[in-house]
Order: C-alpha cells, then sequence, then structure tokens
C-alpha cells in the first residue's frame, strides 16, 4: 500500500495525482464487476483490480491526451486477467453467491415479489454465463458496464463491427435461453456452441 500512495504522490508523466484519481476511481466498482465476471472469484477480481490500478499508474506516460481513459483502464484489466493463473486456464464461471444479499436491499416489496425477482435474476446471470467467452464480455461491457461500441471495441481490440456483430449474437443467444428456460426446455446446453 506504501509503494502505490508513492506513486500516486506527485504528478504522473502529465497527469497529476488529482487528475488519475478524478479519472480512476470512479472505475472502482465497474472495473471489479467486470473482473468479477472474467474471473469469477472475488477475492482474484479484487487482485486484478488492485494490479490495474498499479499497472495503470505505471504506464501513465503510454496514455495519450484524447484516449477514452475507461476504456484504457478497462482493456489494461483484461489484459492483466488474460495473463493471470485463471485466464491461461480459461475459467469456466461460477455464479457469486446471493445468499445474505436481500438483507442489504430495502423495498417495500412483498416477499413473493423478492422471491419472483430474485429468479429472473438467477436466470439472467445462468444465461450470461452460458455465453460463449467472446459473447460474454461484449454482453457485460455493453448493457451492464453501458460502454459505447467504440469503447467496447478499444477494450477488446476488435473492429467495431464485430463488436456489434458478437452483441447482437450475445443477445439473441441469451434471448433464446430465457424463452427456453421459461418454457421448461432444456437450457444446459452451452450458448453459442455450433449445433
Amino acid at each position: 500500500m506504501q509503494v502505490f500512495q508513492r506513486l500516486v504522490e506527485g504528478t504522473l508523466s502529465g497527469i497529476s495525482r488529482q487528475e488519475f484519481e478524478k479519472l480512476a476511481l470512479p472505475l472502482l466498482d465497474p472495473l471489479y464487476n467486470f473482473a468479477r465476471w472474467m474471473s469469477g472469484d472475488p477475492d482474484e477480481a479484487r487482485d486484478l483490480v488492485q494490479e490495474t490500478f498499479a499497472k495503470a499508474l505505471k504506464a501513465t506516460n503510454s496514455f495519450r491526451e484524447g484516449t477514452n481513459f475507461r476504456a484504457w483502464m478497462f482493456r489494461i484489466l483484461r489484459n492483466t486477467f488474460l495473463t493471470s493463473r485463471t485466464g491461461l486456464e480459461r475459467r469456466h464461471t461460477e455464479q457469486e453467491s446471493e445468499q445474505g444479499f436481500e438483507d442489504s436491499v430495502v423495498t417495500q416489496e412483498t416477499p413473493e415479489l423478492a422471491l419472483i425477482r430474485r429468479a429472473d435474476t438467477e436466470l439472467v446471470q445462468q444465461g450470461i454465463a452460458s455465453l460463449q467467452h467472446g459473447f460474454q464480455e461484449v454482453l457485460i461491457l455493453a448493457d451492464l458496464e453501458e460502454m459505447k461500441y467504440q469503447e467496447i471495441a478499444a477494450v477488446l481490440d476488435i473492429p467495431i463491427g464485430t463488436v456489434m456483430s458478437r452483441l447482437a449474437r450475445a443477445r439473441k443467444q441469451l434471448r433464446q435461453f430465457l424463452v427456453d428456460a421459461l418454457q421448461g426446455r432444456p437450457g444446459d446446453r452451452k450458448l453459442g456452441a455450433k449445433s
């Protein structure tokens, strides 16, 4: 932690400590969420985010003014994950337990409605986890992190057309997974696999 603080102090290749904090700190939660989806492990996700911040601080000289800072940080995170042990093994994503989650949310809804909402959320999470990795990344960045196509293309280092194609296919596959699950059809096959 002291090393981190020393890196943040002072000027970082044209980006002041305040500028870096102003740009980077709001990204903590979105970066953690993306890392959590990629790794499937909350502890590894925290480590990935910490390593991402350390790498970003060291690489501020490679950041060019006018570049999308958010996309730059997500790309560092993704590259860090891909070179991690889990990223190299690639990773069967397990869903985070929601045990105790309902206690942290204050609502005025009935227990029945809360149960229905939770079942819907779990079903969507299962659907996303069932997507092939490339589709999963694009869907998470677009729909959960609300990134623009250009940002996603920069993070994943793919053309915008590929982003749009993967996103359309991911949404279609997720929609079919949900329809099949709600209609009681077998939905346990890997989404995106060629039949």
